[in-house]
């Protein structure tokens, strides 16, 4: 008896082949094939993009360190990381519905009573099982699937976290070093200026300059004078965000010196022409995972119209005396079944139904949302960078142009043949030059992050096979 009943709990097991769930069918992306074309856009090679990870695309050591660094101290992906436990907990207490649960128990009791008439001994051991569903229709199997898809969500979405979080400390290392050659810059021209006041005022008492020519001076010192002080607080304030981007203190040797100092060790991102790389972004792979999630959530729903069964069984031994506990004839076993069918509901099931179908549809248009977002990221920094090199070649010649043109009008200022008019106009457009190329030097290395965050990074899911675990769970 004890094999039949232990057969019938295995047997009841591996019920639920069955499910209600539509048949998932990965949409197709709603984007073009193709990257677009024109003279704007970067010209790609026809192919694939190779796996990288952030050590190929950012190759300064410095920023490296930091970029490690905040892998492991950043608190979102604390966060993260204590979602993803979340989402597994969960998974496995859906999955856990699936098979029986056993319990064990045992009991023993003593009594007696006055006037020699002595006491008596019982002793009981039971192993039962709860009440059990067979799912005869998938209802379980449906709410398991959907919380693992939503857990591989939920890894996903870290993932995505870590990728966004590697461009923003890119990004941030980048400005840092921008606004810390913009103070170099300031300080320069402001000793520049400084001297061109001094000469300007030492010609003033000599008798040949005016006064309009001092005060001309005196206005570019200011001006640099003034943006020294607001670049030195950009540096001071960049390097407080790039402190909580990595969530630890940082040190002075980990800060990047200059813009031109680590521009070259940026390296490049080739792009392939196929549009479908889109569907390995995490956020992109999050949304699908959500979407299978609300699939199966549809034939849970459907499976709730169905008669529900459930099995009750316990095993025991009971006995008088201790010595007798395990004896043959104090074995007893119970079995049992119910079964409930919803007759009237007032239409909660049809409701939920419903939902479950809305719920759905909503998914899957945030998942071409998330594709059709992901194509215009990645088309905006190709753009970007079909002109950035051409940008950053005129914008070269053109410091050198103004600081030729500067060193010329200067000298012909001192040698008299020049009013000091020309001489400060030349200052000011070497000035506004030299703050331009940092700027597009900081635009050219921020386009190379912002390429490699939208074409997803190292985070490479192989779509093909998301319908088995892609990732262990921990213990299994």
């Amino acid at each position: 008896m004890t094999r039949r009943l232990l057969s019938l709990l295995l047997a009841s097991s591996l019920v639920g082949c069955t499910t209600l769930e539509p048949k998932y069918v990965q949409p197709e992306p709603p984007v073009p094939a193709s990257w677009p074309v024109g003279d704007a856009y970067l010209r790609q090679s026809e192919a694939a993009l190779p796996t990288v990870t952030y050590r190929d695309v950012f190759r300064d050591p410095r920023l490296q360190r930091l970029i490690d660094q905040a892998l492991v101290n950043n608190r979102d992906l604390r966060i993260a990381a204590a979602n993803i436990e979340s989402a597994r907990a969960q998974y496995r207490v859906q999955r856990a519905e699936r098979l029986p649960q056993v319990n064990a128990g045992g009991d023993a009791s003593v009594s007696g009573g006055g006037n020699g008439q002595g006491t008596s001994d019982r002793y009981s051991v039971d192993v039962g099982v709860s009440r059990f569903e067979l799912d005869l229709w998938g209802r379980v199997r449906s709410l398991s699937r959907s919380a693992l898809n939503q857990y591989f969500a939920t890894e996903a979405a870290a993932r995505a976290t870590r990728l966004s979080l590697t461009g923003e400390i890119a990004n941030a290392y980048f400005t840092l070093a921008a606004d810390r050659s913009l103070l170099a810059i300031a300080r320069a021209t402001e000793a520049n200026a400084a001297r061109s006041a001094e000469l300007t005022g030492a010609r003033l008492k000599g008798g040949i300059a005016s006064r309009i020519d001092l005060r001309q001076a005196q206005t570019i010192l200011e001006e640099a004078r003034s943006d020294v002080a607001s670049q030195t607080s950009d540096v001071a304030q960049d390097r407080n965000a790039l402190q909580l981007l990595v969530g630890a203190p940082i040190s002075d040797a980990d800060l990047p010196p200059s813009i031109e100092a680590v521009d070259a060790l940026v390296g490049e991102l080739p792009a392939g022409l196929d549009s479908r790389i889109l569907l390995r972004r995490p956020d992109v792979v999050e949304a699908e995972f959500q979407l299978r999630a609300a699939n199966a959530r549809i034939g849970a729903a459907r499976a709730a119209f169905f008669p529900t069964i459930s099995l009750t069984g316990l095993l025991g031994l009971a006995s008088t005396g201790l010595t007798g506990l395990f004896s043959t004839g104090a074995f007893n076993f119970n079995a049992g079944a119910a079964a409930s069918v919803p007759i009237f509901d007032a239409g909660a099931n049809r409701g939920n139904l419903q939902y479950a179908r809305a719920q759905r549809e909503l998914f899957l248009a945030r998942y071409e949302q998330a594709i059709q977002t992901a194509f215009r990221e990645v088309s905006d920094s190709l753009a970007r960078r079909g002109t950035i090199g051409a940008q950053f070649a005129a914008q070269t010649r053109l410091v050198a142009d103004a600081q030729d043109n500067y060193n010329l009008t200067q000298a012909r200022y001192r040698e008299g043949i020049e009013n000091f008019l020309a001489t400060l106009v030349a200052q000011r457009t070497l000035y506004s030059a030299q703050q331009s190329l940092v700027r597009t030097r900081l635009e050219r290395a921020t386009n190379l992050a912002s390429l490699y965050r939208t074409l997803g990074g190292d985070a490479l899911v192989d779509t093909a096979t998301l319908e088995r675990p892609a990732f262990p769970l921990r213990g299994e």
